[in-house]
């Protein structure tokens, strides 16, 4: 357990993909779940080697073919929730749940040719969609202060400051009930079978 704080409330419903949009620059996008198949991972290791380096955070994705590998055999598979963004044949983006405790951290890349067209939004929210079907209660992920459009959209779909300490800013989100307290279905904990809450 940590001393992580998270919202009370549940996070509304999330579609679960695969979902299909229209970006800002009207090119068709589909957020699947990765399913384990080698094009998928191949198409990531494609993406992420040409990533701009300016867009890295905390030292992901890392650089060179060779590490991105790595780092992706340590998040694709197992108890990691992955979605991509698909124009075509060519991965736009990439979102993850990767297991830390009681809890999951988030992170989420979308390439530089595909920025500032709305896909990052379909995207965190098709993998939360993918995380409440499969059960995940809590979800954390920081991100640096000065980053206002990602802490905007971060808050737009439900994420709350826990911790503005340092200069990045951790939040998290409540996606689905804690199955331990009984609710009513709005989140809201109910009386036991005995009348006492």
């Amino acid at each position: 357990m940590s001393d992580r704080g998270y919202p009370d409330a549940v996070a509304d419903e999330f579609p679960p993909p695969p979902t299909t949009f229209t970006d800002r620059e009207d090119r068709e996008i589909e957020v699947r779940p990765y399913e384990g198949d080698d094009e998928a991972r191949e198409a990531l290791v494609e993406m992420y080697d040409s990533f701009d380096p300016a867009d890295r955070a905390q030292g992901i994705p890392p650089g060179g073919e060779e590490r991105i590998r790595e780092w992706l055999e340590a998040i694709l598979p197992g108890d990691c929730y992955n979605v991509i963004a698909w124009c075509g044949d060519e991965a736009a983006g990439h979102a993850t749940l990767v297991p830390d405790g009681d809890a999951y951290e988030l992170a989420i890349f979308v390439h530089q040719t595909y920025q500032r067209a709305g896909i990052g939004t379909h995207l965190i929210r098709g993998l939360l969609g993918h995380g409440q079907a499969n059960g995940v209660e809590k979800v954390w992920l920081t991100v640096e202060r000065w980053n206002r459009a990602a802490v905007s959209l971060y808050k737009k779909i439900g994420f709350e400051t826990s911790d503005a300490e340092s200069f990045e800013l951790e939040m998290g989100l409540r996606l689905c009930p804690d199955p331990d307290e009984e609710t009513d279905g709005s989140g809201e904990e109910v009386d036991g079978p005995d009348g006492d809450q």
